[in-house]
């Protein structure tokens, strides 16, 4: 006997230990002989992670498609493991080391440090993986790989070296992101912008040769002016036409600088003229290369000046007092640089003003200090010319996006694509397998041994060589997942069985990072594409619409949310607002409804198992012959089909809304009260047909609600095999169901969807007029054809007992001041005099439509403003969109029960 009430927190660790006992999910379990494989590669989350709500919702997303996949029959495989997170692991190591009192990862050396890290992963790395397991994820667990395993790391160096010697990874000197904190680059990604209260300093820099004639720039970075190395203007700014090409004199060097015309420099800003330092900004660094400008780099990877012995620098510079002083600041901190310098500018005249300037100033994620566009010697991808073949992918519809605008998204990154960094001044992570001579020759090769092999053929003499001690950018390593995790490069028989992928599952900001180079590297080194869709989800704010984060203080915790109220509710909820192109505004109220609904599902068997609602041996869902038990038999292949399909089209929300629709108002509400006056009568026959269906169809609902709600769907499945003929697997291994409706199946399943469009019907309009719940009305069918005549009668006592009806009759005029309803050919009236207040309920419909006209006037009043629009937060301007929207709803409705009232 089921209990009266699901306790999720024990039931669920309970049915995930069983789906581990029994192997439930290993690659290929509960296939069809001959099944096409199904693949999909999990995002590698971070070793050091923990679940967020954007991890429960993209692998939420993912299960559903591998659930429902191997309920179809498909040899599916959900390849899980996690990423080494270079910087994010080095960074908890040492704050470890620290907190222990240990020594650092210097006094420690390379080789120790690595040790550390190990031990450190081997203890308590990888926790987000369980965290995975208790939402229910159905991955191989056997299968768990790591991007910096042995077999991975095969598959890192075999990709390097090989397209090194294809010349496709070079070494370069250019800007990159640098965090002087941690001291290495950093990705885009790893960048995040912070808006700072700045200030915007105007210099004027006198032209050489011409007195009094000065060009004024603005900046919000004057300690980089010791690295400028010309001034640009627009080259059709008349301003500045008869000085191009002479040169300026920098105010605090007394450099010689010349004047260029550039693009860059846009005449509608400022004063139409930019300084430019190659070494320091990403923009000047391209228009210095545009006029072969020298790259003057005047800091430390620490952050601090480095201006004495730097040849750069003092190229050109002659002694002089001015110059003693901007040297006197070497070493200083960028910040200290930066005050001083305004201080000797205002001294010598050469500040023209100081404004307050907010602006965004790029910070390190991880290290939380701005980062410093740097000049270094790194490792470069030629992703330009790898990107090509990805480009045509999609172009060509080989990979497609869902949404589809997401693409131009993939096509605005892949076409203005720059070379890729790929060195990390880093201990943790993939070293670089290249090794230096002693007059610098680079040797790139998988093994030291073959490095020296090398070496000895290039000298004529064994020499000693110096390994490159930066590491390789973690994004590196993870472009190889789909194919690497199958065991590439080795031929093993699951990545020819598994490869390419079907469908990856992910969010919009690692498009460029992560999909694209996936799409690089499948492309280069395996041929076919390494997935045909691309399904990008939308992110989880709260329930205002903001985005979480720990500073505003509104994260909610997806483990907090699985213990209260079930990770069945919280998976649920999450499938049902994954609408395609809209964020998911996330409320725990909705996560406690879904609860709601397990515990309605939960109460619909305990119903069924006191009726004696048992499966039947044998049972042919087609030869029912009553016209309920031939209904639900419909609907149920109705919803498995409308499931199946918004699944397909990867309609997460819809396909929820529809399994939930049945379960709850098919099933529960329409069928199971349909079915209590027949359970309670007299007709055996009829009882047992009813209870055998009732058996069959709660199996259905199982059936395509496992994908979502995996837990309780696979509890049910196995407490209602205790009865009945004996269960032959899991829900999990289920197959997914068909439609098996008999002959004359579509014209019971068109006569009770009437009556519940009838009495639904009623009991909106109930609702809408105001009419008191204990009075009982009269109802009258006007154009009846002898079918619904036939339907009123037949379904008589239903209608009563559900409408609320006191008679049920035909007739060819509507009475006199009546609702009435539209239902297909018949209209359905409701006389309502002296049950309501004519006059009185239309003055409070006309009050709540004035009211409703003047909220969206509001509404609109606010999104016609441009200035509300640009200035407002972003979730504001939703919710108003959201106001105006729900407002005209009710509108509708409004508008409609007036109607009703015309002529009454």
């Amino acid at each position: 006997m089921l209990e009266k009430n699901y306790e999720a927190a024990e039931a669920e660790p309970r049915i995930a230990a069983l789906w581990d006992e029994k192997r439930a999910f290993v690659a290929g379990a509960g296939a069809e002989p001959g099944a096409d494989p199904f693949c999909i590669v999990i995002p590698p989350p971070n070793v050091t992670g923990s679940l967020h709500m954007g991890h429960a919702l993209n692998n939420t997303l993912q299960d559903i498609l591998v659930r429902f996949q191997r309920m179809k029959g498909r040899d599916v495989l959900w390849q899980p493991g996690l990423d080494h997170a270079g910087i994010a692991t080095q960074m908890v190591v040492e704050r470890q080391l620290m907190q222990r009192q240990e020594p650092d990862r210097r006094t420690l050396g390379r080789e120790k440090f690595v040790e550390k890290v190990w031990s450190w992963k081997a203890e308590s790395g990888g926790t987000i993986l369980g965290q995975l397991r208790r939402l229910g994820a159905s991955c191989d667990w056997s299968r768990e790989r790591f991007t910096m395993d042995e077999g991975l790391s095969k598959a890192v160096l075999e990709v390097f070296v090989t397209l090194y010697k294809q010349g496709l990874i070079y070494k370069d000197k250019r800007l990159v992101n640098w965090d002087p904190k941690l001291l290495t680059a950093i990705s885009d990604l790893e960048v995040q912008p912070v808006e700072l209260k700045g200030k915007l300093w105007h210099l004027r820099y006198p032209v050489e040769g011409m007195a009094d004639r000065v060009i004024i720039v603005a900046t919000t970075r004057p300690e980089t002016m010791l690295g400028d190395t010309a001034v640009a203007v627009h080259p059709d700014d008349e301003r500045y036409k008869d000085i191009v090409g002479r040169f300026v004199v920098q105010p605090l060097t007394g450099r010689r600088i010349p004047i260029v015309a550039d693009d860059y420099a846009d005449p509608e800003t400022g004063t139409g003229a930019v300084k430019i330092t190659p070494a320091h900004d990403f923009n000047d660094f391209e228009v210095g290369k545009r006029h072969d400008l020298p790259m003057i780099s005047i800091l430390d990877f620490e952050g601090n000046a480095a201006l004495q012995g730097n040849e750069d620098f003092l190229a050109g510079l002659k002694p002089s007092p001015d110059l003693d002083e901007a040297l006197a600041l070497h070493g200083q901190d960028r910040f200290f640089v930066r005050k001083r310098i305004v201080e000797m500018l205002e001294e010598r005249g050469f500040l023209e003003k100081i404004e307050d300037h907010p602006h965004m100033v790029p910070h390190g994620d991880r290290s939380g200090v701005p980062i410093e566009p740097m000049l270094t010697d790194q490792w470069y991808v030629d992703a330009k010319t790898l990107a090509a073949p990805a480009i045509a992918s999609v172009r060509e519809g080989r990979t497609v996006f869902v949404p589809k605008n997401w693409e131009k998204t993939y096509f605005d990154w892949m076409e203005n694509i720059q070379p890729w960094c790929v060195s990390r001044q880093l201990w943790w992570g993939h070293q670089i397998p290249a090794w230096y001579g002693p007059d610098g020759a680079v040797f790139v090769e998988k093994s030291e041994a073959e490095a020296l092999a090398a070496a000895e053929a290039h000298y004529g003499a064994p020499t000693a060589l110096v390994r490159d001690e930066d590491v390789l950018d973690t994004w590196f390593s993870s472009a190889l997942w789909p194919f690497s995790t199958l065991g590439w490069p080795d031929k093993t028989p699951e990545l020819g069985r598994y490869y390419p992928t079907n469908v990856l599952v992910t969010g919009f900001d690692i498009i460029f990072f992560w999909v694209a180079r996936m799409m690089m590297m499948g492309l280069h080194f395996m041929g076919p594409e390494p997935f045909h869709t691309v399904y990008i989800h939308a992110l989880v704010r709260d329930e205002k619409g903001a985005k979480m984060s720990k500073s505003k203080g509104n994260v909610i915790d997806p483990l907090d949310l699985a213990n209260e109220y079930g990770a069945d509710a919280l998976r649920f909820t999450l499938a049902a607002m994954a609408a395609p192109g809209r964020d998911i505004k996330l409320a725990t109220s909705r996560v406690a409804g879904y609860r709601n609904f397990v515990t309605k599902l939960w109460n619909a068997a305990r119903f069924a198992e006191m009726n004696g609602c048992v499966r039947v041996e044998g049972f042919d869902p087609a030869s029912v012959q009553g016209t309920l038990a031939r209904w639900i038999v419909v609907e149920a292949g109705r919803v498995a089909d409308e499931v199946a399909a918004a699944i397909l089209a990867y309609r997460f929300n819809d396909a929820a809304a529809a399994v939930y629709r049945f379960t709850w108002n098919t099933f529960c509400d329409w069928y199971l009260e349909l079915a209590k006056p027949i359970l309670n009568g007299d007709d055996e026959a009829a009882k047992a047909e009813i209870r055998a269906t009732t058996a069959w169809a709660l199996d259905e609902i199982l059936k395509v609600l496992h994908p979502f709600a995996p837990f309780v769907t696979e509890e049910l499945w196995l407490r209602t095999g205790e009865t009945g003929p004996a269960r032959t697997g899991l829900a999990a291994h289920a197959r997914w169901p068909v439609g098996v409706a008999g002959a004359g199946a579509a014209a019971a399943a068109d006569e009770i969807n009437w009556l519940v469009d009838l009495i639904a019907a009623i009991r909106s309009v109930r609702a809408e007029m105001n009419v008191p719940p204990a009075a009982l009305l009269p109802l009258v069918l006007v154009g009846a054809d002898d079918t619904d005549k036939a339907r009123l009668v037949t379904h008589d006592a239903a209608i009563r007992r559900l409408a609320r009806i006191e008679t049920a009759s035909t007739a060819d005029v509507a009475p006199a001041a009546s609702a009435q309803i539209v239902l297909g050919r018949t209209t359905a009236c409701l006389p309502l005099a002296g049950v309501i207040d004519f006059a009185a309920e239309r003055a409070r419909l006309e009050k709540e439509l004035a009211k409703v006209d003047a909220d969206i006037a509001k509404v609109d009043g606010k999104l016609s403003n441009p200035s509300f629009i640009e200035r407002a937060p972003e979730e504001i301007v939703e919710q108003e969109r959201e106001r105006r929207e729900a407002a005209m709803e009710r509108r509708v409705k409004v508008v409609e029960a007036l109607g009703r009232l015309q002529g009454a």
